[in-house]
């Protein structure tokens, strides 16, 4: 179960300056209902990701079954899309002692930083690892950087046998990881290929990681389900909970100069859903000079941190609450205190969060910053599907708002081709001489 609470974000709470006016939110009502019609006649093309949800799971289990039993290690390789949704879940769904009591134990090779790779060499027994290599263009730079490592390393310790501790996930047809899979018969798990990668997380890019470490992957899809169901057939705007939330967000950055969406969980376990978050809005929408700057805070700690700029600082922030209900866990605070710190008797840790939560809030309102708050009754497979595709729907929707498209990243690619051509790769000399312009060091200073 998810509660959206945006009281906090309308004029009736912070006024006109800051706050949404209901009459603005229900100006768009013809908009939503011809974009919602759109978006359920494009499910099977640009919206392919509103499909996952009904996907056979079943030989993404049979799988993470045969990886259970035959190995003591999990090692994702991957990054960005191909990591973050795996990593969210692993931190929200698993205990935090995985590792110390659990198996297969699980690792990530995301960047290309050699004391990482390092780091988790020295905690695995190559020859007892599963390895999930995940790209969906088959090429992406730092993957295939770490996969070669790897690679050479299992070829070392295991000769041809190397193939069994192998798994890829990536485009049915074209890529290297492809080629390589099916030259070298290595099971391989599809990526729709009208899915972008930080859309991807409840395909195998997500799915299989999330089932190897036992989560309970029918239950995050049976959520995304009835999230599915919901804004499918609902397409007003105050009822369809993805479309109240992208028209939020687009009222408070185009009407009322809010270029800063911080989103702040007050569940520690959740940390990792805002790294995802922020991929997802930041790549989807930033482009054509607009967009929001999604940024990260986690409650209670940076109201030790971040807070005192939003109440104070420039105010072209929106915040979201993270919050849930309930704990699986809980503890006490004694009542034999100090006079000096009674006031804390009886109370326990959860209560605590809970009250520093509405203490924030009431604060922000105070200072007319707007802030809405999600609040699930507890952190849960189901719950997790729902706030999955939740925002998922909503950026893609934001798509429409915004007029751009949420699919794709020109601008990585931009970046991507500067680094080919210092690599040497074939067909980029052009930009070689092109980065040659722009890569001057004229003003520096040195500190020895």
């Amino acid at each position: 179960m998810l509660k959206i609470d945006y009281t906090n974000v309308m004029a009736e709470a912070i006024g006109e300056k800051d706050g949404i006016l209901r009459q603005e939110i229900l100006s768009l009502r013809d908009f939503v209902s011809s974009a919602h019609k759109k978006i359920q006649k494009e499910r099977n093309r640009k919206f392919y990701f509103c499909q996952l949800p009904y996907q056979d799971i079943n030989p993404v289990k049979e799988y993470a079954n045969h990886i259970r039993e035959n190995f003591d290690y999990f090692v994702l390789i991957g990054i960005g899309g191909s990591s973050l949704g795996a990593k969210m879940l692993f931190e929200a769904l698993t205990q935090k002692d995985y590792n110390l009591k659990e198996h297969p134990k699980f690792f990530l090779l995301e960047n290309v930083d050699p004391e990482n790779f390092d780091y988790v060499i020295q905690q695995i027994d190559i020859k007892r690892t599963c390895f999930n290599v995940i790209t969906k263009s088959g090429s992406t730079v730092e993957t295939i950087a770490n996969f070669s490592i790897i690679l050479s390393m299992l070829k070392k310790e295991l000769g041809e046998s190397f193939k069994k501790n192998l798994v890829f996930t990536t485009d049915p047809k074209k890529g290297f990881l492809r080629k390589f899979g099916e030259e070298n018969g290595i099971k391989t798990f599809d990526i729709p290929p009208q899915v972008s990668g930080r859309f991807s997380v409840l395909s195998p890019v997500g799915m299989l990681p999330a089932s190897v470490v036992g989560i309970d992957v029918d239950g995050i899809l049976e959520g995304a389900r009835q999230m599915d169901k919901i804004t499918s057939v609902e397409e007003h705007i105050e009822s369809n909970p993805a479309y109240l939330l992208a028209t939020i967000h687009y009222l408070a950055n185009i009407r009322r100069n809010k270029s800063i969406s911080a989103m702040m969980p007050y569940v520690e376990r959740l940390s990792s859903f805002v790294d995802w978050y922020r991929q997802l809005w930041a790549e989807s929408l930033g482009k054509d000079g607009l967009g929001q700057t999604p940024v990260k805070s986690l409650g209670t700690i940076d109201q030790h941190s971040q807070i005192q700029l939003y109440l104070e600082g420039v105010r072209d922030k929106i915040i979201t609450f993270i919050a849930t209900e309930n704990f699986p866990v809980d503890f006490s605070i004694p009542d034999n205190l100090p006079k000096e710190i009674s006031y804390l008797s009886g109370q326990t840790l959860s209560q605590i969060l809970k009250k520093e939560l509405l203490g924030t809030k009431a604060a922000f309102v105070k200072n007319r910053i707007p802030n809405l708050t999600i609040t699930m009754d507890r952190v849960s497979p189901y719950n997790m599907g729902m706030l999955i595709y939740l925002y998922q729907l909503a950026t893609a929707f934001s798509g429409y708002l915004y007029r751009v498209n949420p699919f794709d990243q020109p601008a990585v690619e931009e970046g991507k081709s500067f680094m080919y051509a210092l690599m040497g790769r074939e067909g980029y000399q052009d930009k070689l001489e092109e980065f040659n312009e722009f890569n001057k060091e004229e003003y520096r200073l040195v500190i020895s």
